[in-house]
């Protein structure tokens, strides 16, 4: 199969097999992604910013009733807080993918 661009011909089954050879050689790093969806996520949480309002306001909250508090203190509040949010926040998108791709799947069926 050939694909012609308005600046080259590409051969695509040579490109696939360069691909392939590159990527065997270059194993891609998914960081700390433990699955395809998780994977997923993080491409659209980078992409997509999800702090609404509500969040917003939560944390100002948050962040007035430890006012007066040392920077440290405030830390070992604040970073459980936010893994906390991102794990939840991961875990609901991922298990929507999941029971989206279920609900396609029943919907196929009938």
């Amino acid at each position: 199969v050939t694909i012609t661009n308005t600046l080259e011909v590409i051969d695509v089954k040579n490109y696939f097999e360069k691909l392939r050879a590159y990527i065997a050689e270059n194993p891609p790093d998914f960081g700390d992604g433990d699955s395809v969806l998780t994977l997923f996520y993080e491409a659209y949480a980078e992409s997509n910013k999800m702090d609404d309002g509500t969040i917003k306001e939560d944390f100002n909250e948050l962040y007035r009733v430890m006012n007066g508090m040392e920077l440290r203190e405030m830390d070992r509040i604040i970073y459980p807080v936010c893994a906390l949010c991102w794990d939840h926040q991961r875990s609901g998108f991922v298990e929507g993918i999941k029971v989206g791709i279920r609900l396609r799947e029943e919907l196929v069926e009938e």
